[in-house]
């Protein structure tokens, strides 16, 4: 089917269609009673700023796709309007006194979005499928981190019956953990916790989550549209148990890469909310429709220490220096987002009155002159000359002003010429998973509430491309004594530790910034809400008034 987006179709039905999001497929004239029906639809009009890599949630490791099912799916937990886990999928849990055991309680009445039943059975299945060697993705840690068992059947050394996963009856799941896990109802909210249905997932094959019909969906929404490109459709789905608290009839999500473009699509009424580019901010910040966001997101230079001349730890920590966070936060980003001089977002969970960054401090410090001091020493090692070096990153406005910034300080306080190569989104995760690439602008959005979330990452054998190729067997032990301590004040030290060790000792990633971001939306919109952790985008609360 050809896919069109955002059509006019002149004065009358312009206004029905971009209130309603503007049918992706788009759509032949109506006759005004039908005109009238539309009107009356509650339709969100939003944009994602890259195309979506992958819906298969086993498979999925990117923040836009983790946006577009987190409204499609639903997990035992879902986050609520405050960030905290509440019962979704599950009516209740009984926790054991060590909090080892957790037994969940599924509603009476869920459904997939084709009638069927959704059971204990549906979670076992998707949770054990994430986990398999087979079939799981990046995020399998996600769950055998946790589940007792799960690290054994994930490295192919035990099977399924080992995985303490048990289904009681339908309606009855008991899971056990490894340790107490203060964060574990927040998890089943995530996306790889999401359930499948075995039948369905099956009978799709190698052709599951391609397009919108080869899913099944139990969340709030389905997809109507799915344009890998283009963006997504989604109306609100019949089949979900709290259907009734769900006020919006649709939502459309189009792919605009261009923060100028879609400035220009919201002030011409055809959306409801846009993030506003630096040069922007002055201009509408006084504005009633004005405001700003914090995310628990890192941006970073990605190191990669399996390509020159990052192998090398003198000219990685002589980048990693060269560039003032400050100056792109100011200047550049103008949007709220905070200079980086450390890994952890400021705010996370850390021990009493303190947040973890409180607790650890900025670890790198911007140096110009000392930057110049670690490239003499690294040239030196590496037979006086640097090779071409390009900067990896993606297409959108953003990513490519953190290069264009970072290329400006390499020159002015390197010396060093640096060229820029930009893929789309999904073609830069690709690059960096191949290994194609020297060094990249990344970022990662905390999974839950906690530093482990981010120190995980740079652990595991064989080591991942996608993270530098690094490995040290001191970082790696930290972060496995931390998941199994139990006291809390110890367990931060050996976190803190880490993050030392990664960024200051063997220089794996250079800090930018902790992202904000400034946005207009209009005043019809209510409890538009987006978390600072996981899934961001969160569509079941929205009200159209």
């Amino acid at each position: 089917m050809k896919k069109r987006f955002w059509i006019r179709l002149g004065a009358l039905l312009s206004i029905v269609l971009l209130l309603s999001a503007c049918n992706f497929s788009g759509s032949e004239a109506t006759d005004s009673s039908e005109s009238a029906n539309d009107e009356e639809e509650k339709v969100l009009r939003l944009s994602l700023e890259n195309d979506i890599p992958d819906l298969n949630q086993v498979k999925t490791t990117d923040g836009i796709s983790f946006d577009v099912l987190n409204n499609v799916m639903e997990g035992l937990y879902r986050l609520d309007e405050d960030n905290n886990p509440q019962p979704a999928m599950a009516e209740s849990v009984d926790i054991t006194e060590d909090k080892l055991t957790y037994t969940f309680h599924l509603r009476e009445g869920i459904k997939w979005s084709n009638g069927e039943e959704v059971t204990a059975n549906d979670f076992k299945y998707s949770w054990l499928r994430a986990m398999h060697p087979d079939t799981a993705g990046s995020y399998s840690f996600i769950l055998s981190d946790y589940i007792k068992g799960g690290e054994a059947f994930a490295n192919g050394e035990a099977s399924e019956d080992e995985v303490a996963i048990e289904v009681k009856d339908e309606k009855t799941l008991i899971v056990e953990v490894n340790e107490p896990t203060p964060y574990f109802l927040g998890l089943t909210a995530f996306v790889t916790y999401f359930p499948l249905n075995k039948d369905f997932v099956e009978e799709k094959d190698d052709q599951f989550a391609l397009d919108h019909e080869s899913i099944l969906y139990n969340g709030p929404f389905v997809l109507t549209e799915y344009d890998q490109a283009e963006g997504v459709v989604m109306e609100k789905n019949d089949e979900y148990w709290d259907k009734e608290n769900v006020n919006v009839d649709e939502v459309s999500l189009k792919i605009i890469k261009e923060q100028s473009t879609a400035l220009n699509l919201y002030e011409a009424g055809d959306l409801d909310r846009v993030t506003l580019s630096s040069a922007d901010v002055n201009a509408y910040k006084d504005s009633e429709e004005f405001g700003t966001e914090t995310q628990f997101t890192s941006w970073y230079i990605q190191f990669n220490l399996g390509k020159e001349p990052f192998d090398n730890l003198n000219i990685r920590k002589a980048f990693q220096l060269a560039y003032d966070p400050q100056i792109l936060t100011e200047t550049v980003l103008n949007n709220g987002s905070e200079s980086a001089y450390s890994l952890i977002a400021p705010d996370m969970h850390g021990l009493e009155n303190q947040s973890f960054r409180e607790l650890n401090g900025p670890i790198i410090e911007p140096n110009a002159e000392k930057a110049k001091e670690y490239l003499d020493k690294g040239l030196k090692e590496i037979g006086g000359s640097l090779p071409e070096i390009e900067i990896l990153t993606a297409d959108d406005t953003v990513a490519k002003d953190a290069a264009t910034f970072v290329q400006s300080q390499i020159k002015e306080n390197l010396g060093v010429d640096i060229q820029i190569a930009t893929k789309p989104y999904s073609g830069r995760l690709d690059a960096m998973r191949e290994d194609d690439y020297q060094f990249a602008i990344s970022k990662w959005g905390a999974d839950f509430n906690d530093a482990i979330t981010y120190l995980d990452l740079w652990v595991g054998d064989p080591v991942s491309a996608f993270r530098g190729s690094y490995h040290n067997p001191e970082y790696t032990d930290l972060v496995y004594q931390a998941k199994e301590e139990k006291d809390e004040g110890r367990r931060l030290e050996m976190l803190m530790d880490a993050e030392k060790i990664m960024l200051k000792d063997d220089a794996v990633l250079g800090p930018l910034y902790y992202e904000g971001s400034a946005f207009l939306q209009k005043g019809n919109i209510d409890n538009l809400v987006t978390h600072p952790y996981g899934a961001r985008l969160e569509l079941k609360y929205v009200e159209i008034n």
